[in-house]
């Protein structure tokens, strides 16, 4: 695949894998493959579980870009790095942008599994991918409400559960101590990870629209007895991955041109 072939194919829809969740591009089907690394200055990921590559879906008719992973800040990336698949998604015409990510459930009143839709965020990563000038830019609703309503519709009509909640992203790679998740907890945090917020940011900044998923692949530390892994987290992603297709899958119908 080539940039042209996106560009032909006018993505409105985009859509951030984030751990263990790669199997989804594959069940919305694949009609073609761009490794990052055939784009200029989009560094491609390293971790397990992020197979660095864009993904032209069509769901019925409808085209839907997938960054089939992503790079951290935590691999060495600058906040400007782990942001330039979103303005490559930009540049191609996307105007609404999904952002999933696994992530440890800090809400007791979530499982493990479950997934939380992000209605805010906290950024504790240290760094915006805005650095450089006066990017005074509004962020009082990044995650926007109409677009959340109509997930929550659409995990409701198929019996999904689906949470909501504040995500807080830390830069990595070590996972929190269980003080950190009782400070995380205190400050209004329901859910913690890597990624996601600089993404985020990065996307309002372009006048994106914005949704972000989380799947609960394990309870931050100190919640339970388990050691946090992250082939578990892996594991646990895609045992998700059925349930964020369905999601895409909806938002891409209701898209399609009547």
């Amino acid at each position: 695949m080539s940039i042209s072939s996106i560009q032909n194919a006018a993505p409105e829809l985009g859509v951030v894998l984030g751990s263990g969740l790669g199997s989804v591009a594959e069940s919305l089907g694949i009609e073609f493959t761009l490794p990052y690394d055939s784009i200029p200055g989009l560094p491609a990921s390293k971790v397990v579980g992020h197979a660095g590559r864009f993904v032209l879906s069509r769901v019925n008719g409808t085209p839907v870009l997938i960054a089939q992973g992503r790079s951290h800040l935590y691999e060495g990336h600058s906040a400007k790095d782990v942001t330039a698949h979103v303005r490559f998604m930009h540049s191609m015409g996307v105007k609404t942008v999904l952002l999933t990510n696994a992530a440890g459930a800090i809400n007791s009143t979530f499982a493990v599994g479950d997934l939380m839709l992000i209605t805010d965020h906290i950024n504790l990563s240290g760094t915006t991918p805005l650095l450089g000038g006066p990017h005074f830019h509004d962020m009082t609703e990044v995650y926007d409400r109409h677009l959340r309503d109509r997930v929550h519709l659409l995990a409701e009509a198929k019996g999904l559960t689906m949470h909501q909640g504040v995500y807080a992203s830390l830069l990595g790679p070590q996972y929190e101590t269980p003080a950190e998740i009782r400070m995380l907890r205190t400050i209004g945090a329901d859910a913690v990870g890597m990624s996601t917020v600089l993404e985020a940011i990065q996307a309002r900044a372009l006048k994106m629209n914005v949704l972000g998923i989380s799947t609960l692949t394990n309870w931050a530390a100190g919640l339970s007895d388990q050691k946090l892994d992250h082939h578990e987290v892996i594991a646990i992603g895609k045992r998700a991955s059925a349930a964020l297709a369905t999601i895409i899958s909806g938002l891409a119908s209701a898209r399609r041109p009547t």
